[in-house]
């Protein structure tokens, strides 16, 4: 089992839920987070102050899933989320040691 991290533009967001869930994912975790890489923010003039701002807003998309089907959701976000712009996001992939579901106590994949 693979936890996936994305991290996605907002305006990219609606997309890569609709790819994902053609791809056969049933469940996602999201946040509404603030950062930066390359991209590096901009500047923004707000009642005649020039602001500079860091942080960008972006969408963190989390997902469990079964090694099998971690390809195809990679593909899926990737070509998504792509725009060819600086700031498009980041996929990280770690290995996801346990899932259980509390309701029935299921674990492994049939819990994710």
């Amino acid at each position: 089992m693979k936890m996936i991290t994305a991290i996605v533009k907002h305006t990219r967001f609606d997309v890569v839920r609709r790819a994902l869930m053609e791809v056969g994912v049933q469940g996602m975790t999201t946040n509404d987070v603030r950062g930066f890489g390359r991209q590096k923010g901009f500047r923004e003039v707000y009642r005649g102050t020039e602001y500079e701002v860091r942080f960008l807003p972006k969408v963190k998309i989390e997902i469990a899933v079964p090694d099998e089907k971690l390809d195809a959701v990679i593909k899926a976000i990737e070509e998504s989320a792509r725009t060819g712009e600086v700031g498009d996001g980041k996929i990280f992939v770690t290995e996801l040691q346990q899932c259980i579901r509390i309701r029935t106590a299921e674990r492994g994949e049939e819990a994710i």
